[in-house]
């Protein structure tokens, strides 16, 4: 444990969950979806819902689906911002079932995509990305990883795994999910370091893949 987790991230306050946590998703939503959105959903769920207002978690999901961090003093004006820049953002209060009192479906439209988060904070500042667009998924921000949407067909891990070795990047956690045999799947894989250029241009071609997100680590 380091000096960090025990007093908790460098942030605009005031609460590590709901402010710099709520930051950290919606920045990992923005990544996921690979461009700048022009709408964002927000659906609150629990706390977030219950008290995310007095928190400043609309201000830190504004914030953070915008690109800025938890340490930026922007902000306290991420609404404005997000208006200026001709980004809609809109809050409502959901019920997601059996989910951590502090998660939240961000729903992200851009000029090409549309994608479907879920994300939790779970306290200190950090976060978990557990659910993108129906697919179960792993994204802690803690270090670099890759999010592929795949066609789901035999041999897709394996070649992927041999692209990152052959990049002599490791892997410390990977988690593959399809909705149904032959149809699409997604893997999240957590790795030491990022995947070089060339191989990560070349792993988009690849005629099985559907999209790749190479996401930066957030914890900072």
């Amino acid at each position: 444990m380091g000096l960090l987790d025990m007093i908790g991230p460098v942030m605009v306050g005031p609460s590590s969950s709901h402010t710099a946590g709520a930051c950290r998703l919606a920045l990992l939503a923005r990544h996921l979806l690979g461009e700048k959105p022009k709408r964002v959903e927000f659906g609150l769920h629990g706390s977030f819902a219950k008290t995310g207002k007095g928190h400043g978690t609309h201000l830190a999901l504004a914030a953070g689906v915008l690109g800025l961090t938890p340490d930026d003093e922007r902000l306290k004006e991420s609404l404005s911002l997000a208006e200026r820049e001709g980004v809609e953002v809109v809050f409502k209060e959901v019920e997601l079932g059996d989910v951590h009192p502090n998660t939240v479906r961000m729903v992200l439209e851009g000029e090409k995509e549309r994608l479907v988060v879920m994300g939790s904070s779970l306290g200190g500042g950090l976060v978990r990305v557990f659910d993108v667009d129906g697919f179960e998924v792993r994204i802690t921000g803690s270090a670099p990883t890759l999010v592929i949407k795949n066609v789901d067909t035999p041999g897709v891990v394996a070649r992927v795994a041999r692209i990152l070795a052959d990049d002599e990047v490791n892997i410390a956690y990977l988690t593959v999910s399809r909705k149904k045999r032959g149809g699409e799947a997604m893997m999240s894989i957590e790795v030491d370091r990022p995947l070089s250029e060339v191989p990560l241009r070349y792993l988009e071609h690849l005629s099985y893949i559907l999209w790749v997100r190479q996401i930066p680590p957030v914890m900072g």
